[in-house]
């Protein structure tokens, strides 16, 4: 990957780009643009499995199947990132940071990679730590 910033997108973020959601801001939008253009914009794997079980419980509708979507959104430039067992280890020392497992597996991987995160989660946002973010919103 080049020297644009690298981009690793928050689910609902990943949902939202997608979906050419009104969510996103106009500052966010961009960054998604000129990281998308520099092969730079990126997603935890994590992320995946968490749209497949929100789908799977109707919490959210994909254009296809879980992993049809998954598919075309590789094909299309998105680079997936696995979770290894740095990043896990990682996840499970993030101090000061909320319990939720997909969130912790999404953050360190960020950090690992030293990736900016795109989210509108408040308390990802606001959590002390240097991770850059992008807030999804603006």
């Amino acid at each position: 990957m080049g020297s644009a910033q690298v981009i690793l997108l928050d689910t609902h973020a990943l949902v939202w780009m997608d979906a050419d959601d009104p969510s996103l801001g106009r500052a966010a939008r961009r960054a998604i643009q000129q990281a998308w253009e520099a092969q730079q914009m990126t997603v935890s794997a994590v992320s995946f499995w968490e749209c497949a079980m929100l789908h799977s419980r109707g919490r959210i509708t994909l254009p296809k199947s879980p992993l049809a979507w998954r598919g075309d959104l590789i094909a299309a430039g998105l680079v997936e990132w696995p979770i290894d067992g740095e990043i896990a280890v990682l996840a499970a020392d993030l101090e000061a940071l909320h319990k939720d497992p997909a969130d912790r597996f999404i953050v360190a991987t960020a950090i690992s990679r030293r990736a900016a995160l795109l989210t509108a989660d408040e308390r990802l946002l606001g959590w002390k730590h240097a991770l850059k973010r992008v807030d999804a919103t603006r």
